[in-house]
């Protein structure tokens, strides 16, 4: 019973720390990518006292104006894991994972649109970067027609790498549709949560801005001109888990002017959103649960495997020679207790 007791103890300790090993090497890059099957999460912001471009359109007229007002702003991140089985070239398989993404701001008083976009791409589920995707689109507000590849996107868009560092990451700006760096400024503990503040500052860049489109603005706010420019201008900041590359919370201004050729500048948009509370909020329960995960993973898991697979091999080795000593010493006394019979079988037949 003993010998048996010690072999499954031996057994049991080279399994755990057959664990040990395993977890930090194959379980922990496992689940530090992005899954396929993530599931949909839907991201809240909100700018109060805004100041934006409304166009309303009626049968009888069109409406340009610039009120002031709560603007809300919603994501929805959908992943795509049949598109991202069927769809991917091979070079990209495991690698990248296919999301499609919504966003809508609206009038918080009125909850009429004011902007909206729809986008598929592809992200590497380590990185988070985009990865190069022929088939990726951009929609933005009702504008006809999605081709695909009418957008190449680049650097970071919607989360960081796992593992993030003290460093500067390009991330996508949708308005001037390329990678701009967002510089590393500090550390600091947000809910609980040791956090990575990230700024990304874009100043004074001419937005592209369709002949039509101008002359509509120009129509309205400067009918002496002739021609004119949009500026864009934002600040963006994110306070980024560094463990799962996560946005705890983020702050983004937005800053758009008319500078038309003659007559006063008009401001297009002002706003200044933050997370509300909620998102914040779930953001931070969906870091903590997976930053258990990971840790158990990377550190806690093989720590206790390993001590638990050392105690199970010394407590077995221990059992299985005291098992093995206590049948040595039966062994060798028997000759001794039997000595008679060893007597008979060396006397010489009479």
């Amino acid at each position: 019973m003993k010998l048996r007791v010690s072999a499954a103890l031996f057994g049991l300790g080279v399994l755990l720390l057959v664990l040990a090993v395993g977890l930090p090497l194959y379980v922990a890059p496992a689940i530090t990518k992005l899954p396929y099957d993530l599931k949909p999460t839907t991201l809240v912001a909100e700018a109060p006292n805004a100041r934006f471009l409304q166009i309303t359109a009626d049968s009888e007229a069109v409406t340009v104006e610039v009120p002031r007002a709560t603007l809300r702003s919603t994501i929805e991140v959908l992943p795509q894991p049949g598109a991202t089985k069927d769809r991917l070239p091979k070079q990209l398989k495991g690698d990248a994972v296919i999301w499609d993404v919504y966003q809508t701001v609206v009038r918080s008083d009125t909850e009429d649109p004011i902007t909206a976009y729809s986008t598929q791409l592809a992200l590497y589920r380590v990185s988070g970067t985009a990865a190069p995707w022929d088939d990726q689109w951009l929609k933005q507000d009702d504008s006809e027609g999605t081709p695909k590849g009418n957008v190449q996107y680049s650097g970071l868009t919607y989360k960081f790498p796992f593992g993030a560092e003290k460093k500067d990451y390009p991330i996508f700006d949708r308005d001037l549709k390329e990678a701009l760096p967002a510089a590393y400024v500090g550390t600091e503990t947000r809910e609980g949560i040791e956090v990575y503040r990230y700024e990304q500052r874009i100043e004074e860049e001419e937005l592209y801005t369709p002949e039509e489109s101008l002359q509509v603005l120009l129509g309205t706010f400067a009918p002496e001109a002739t021609t004119g420019k949009v500026i864009y201008s934002n600040t963006r900041t994110y306070w980024v888990d560094p463990v799962t590359g996560a946005w705890i919370d983020t702050r983004d201004q937005p800053r758009k002017e008319l500078r038309p050729d003659v007559g006063p500048t008009t401001v297009l948009l002002d706003a200044d959103f933050s997370y509300t509370d909620d998102t914040v909020k779930n953001s931070v329960e969906t870091v903590k649960s997976n930053r258990l995960k990971i840790g158990l993973a990377r550190l806690w898991g093989p720590i206790a495997a390993g001590v638990l697979g050392l105690i199970a091999l010394v407590v077995g080795l221990r059992l299985f020679l005291r098992t093995g000593g206590a049948a040595g010493r039966h062994s060798a006394a028997a000759p001794a207790g039997g000595s008679p019979a060893t007597t008979k079988v060396d006397q010489e037949p009479s």
